[in-house]
């Protein structure tokens, strides 16, 4: 630790130093009161509010002789009487180490330094460029709350703040990253928490070691379980509520600065399966809903292998008139069924790709014609047979309909997988990589936390799967997700016709 001289034109050498070639960085010098100390405000232009800099800082201490306030009284204590009387600034901290003023100019904080002190002000002054609310793109919602994260830590802080307003709502503030410094944001209810999740994942920060963080992306790739698995174990989403909710539940958020995707761990399968709209619908067509969703993930992962499975080696298992039809309409076909597959799946992923990096409306528009003209001179050149398009369009709707997009993402990739046995081993192939699929599911973790519950048990006694195949009126949803390991695992006292008993 570097501490400052009581040589103020030591202390701004040593800055030059440091920032060297740094253009942007001003040194705005002053002189205090009757007896004329010199001080100094140092910061980075682009990242403080100028306007709050000159009106609450600078200002106020440039005291006009006439005024009864004497520097020459309390010299001897200048830094605490500044802070205490003079600068109006909401955040005033008081600093020695040199380090911790240079993380504190680089993050859009105003220094000030005084002639013959130690010590230097920290003003909070930051007011670099944000975008404002918006509505979350990734996840839209017909009824609830329509605001979205943004790329400014405090106002995501404050997003979740709105929505719990306990005092037993804890915020921890990390840095991390060697030279980016990225602030990050804890964010958990401390009589609801496990101290054992809570312990393992400030664990799993603290031993980063990386230049930077640019995106909550990151982080969660080097705090995640197994960075191998093609399946996220870290919930992703940039709904304040659905953070808020998930702390209700005894789960932590993780708020990074810069960025809008927020970070809940642990996840588990039933809970990367729900939806924010899940919880703003009523439980009938909630349930009715999340039925459909288990079903398009096995047409996500299994319809385009099944198809090869069927053509190639098991047609006996088709009605006898499908069979014909299948027949005629591949009798033109040069390719084998995996061929046919693999290129249809290939040209659709190639699409997809062309649409994400193109404005909205040009890409929306490429990815619908693309693939109605494709498909369509396709089958007219006898490439394809109408049946492998109708397969490869079921596959690409079933993946949209799931909720969690590294979870869909995830099935994109093994659905391939699954194409290479069902073309070698049929059906057999497809149950073989089905067994291996569950054994790989049923031995993942997300810190600690088994990432099949509450299907592999956990949470069984008290009632989960209330919440997670289907969706109970919430009358009945009395008590915490059980694979959290709450403190406190009620959250309802009891109900009845809208009436308390």
């Amino acid at each position: 630790m570097e501490e400052l001289s009581k040589d103020l034109n030591t202390n701004l050498q040593m800055l030059e130093e440091i920032f060297k070639d740094v253009d942007d960085l001003v040194f705005r010098l002053v002189e205090l009161g009757e007896s004329k100390t010199k001080a100094c405000f140092v910061f980075i232009d682009e990242l403080i509010d100028g306007a709050r800099l000159s009106e609450y800082a600078i200002q106020a201490v440039l005291i006009d002789d006439k005024k009864d306030f004497n520097l020459k009284l309390f010299t001897s204590n200048l830094i605490k009487n500044l802070a205490n009387r003079e600068i109006t600034i909401s955040e005033v901290k008081e600093e020695e180490d040199l380090g911790n003023i240079i993380d504190a100019i680089l993050s859009g904080q105003t220094v000030l330094f005084v002639e013959k002190e130690k010590k230097a002000l920290l003003l909070e002054t930051r007011g670099f460029p944000t975008r404002g609310i918006s509505e979350p793109e990734s996840e839209t919602v017909v009824r609830g709350p329509r605001d979205g994260f943004g790329e400014n830590l405090k106002m995501n802080m404050a997003l979740v703040r709105r929505r719990i307003r306990d005092p037993k709502l804890k915020v921890k503030m990390k840095k991390v990253g060697r030279r980016s410094k990225t602030d990050i944001a804890i964010m958990y209810i401390e009589d609801i928490i496990n101290e054992n999740i809570l312990e393992e994942v400030n664990k799993r920060i603290e031993q980063i070691d990386i230049d930077a963080i640019l995106d909550s992306s990151t982080l969660e790739f080097l705090i995640e379980d197994n960075y191998l698995s093609p399946f996220p174990q870290i919930e992703v989403t940039e709904r304040p509520d659905t953070v808020a909710a998930s702390i209700y539940e005894g789960r932590v958020g993780i708020l990074v600065d810069n960025t809008p995707f927020a970070l809940i761990a642990p996840v588990t399968i039933g809970a990367i399966m729900q939806a924010a709209e899940d919880h703003y619908s009523r439980w009938t067509i909630t349930s009715f809903i999340r039925l459909l969703r288990i079903f398009a993930v096995f047409l996500a992962a299994l319809a385009p292998a099944f198809y090869i499975a069927m053509t190639s080696f098991h047609p006996g298992l088709i009605p006898t008139r499908l069979t014909y039809y299948l027949g005629a309409s591949r009798i033109n076909v040069p390719f084998p069924a995996v061929v046919e597959a693999f290129l249809m799946e290939i040209t659709i992923e190639v699409l997809r790709e062309s649409g994400t990096r193109l404005a909205g409306p040009i890409g929306s528009t490429i990815g619908i014609v693309g693939g109605l003209i494709i498909g369509q001179a396709s089958v007219e050149a006898g490439i394809v047979s109408p049946l492998m398009i109708i397969i490869v369009a079921i596959t690409t709707i079933s993946v949209f309909a799931l909720p969690n997009y590294e979870w869909a993402s995830g099935f994109r990739f093994i659905r391939f997988a699954y194409m290479i046995l069902a073309a070698i081993f049929g059906l057999y192939g497809i149950m073989l990589g089905i067994v291996v699929l569950f054994v790989h599911l049923a031995k993942m973790e997300s810190f600690g936390i088994p990432y099949t519950a509450p299907y592999s048990g956990l949470g069984l006694r008290e009632g989960d799967l209330k919440d997670t195949l289907i969706r109970a009126p919430l009358q009945k949803l009395k008590y915490r997700p059980r694979f959290t390991l709450p403190k406190d695992k009620k959250r309802m006292g009891d109900i009845k016709n809208g009436k308390e008993e």
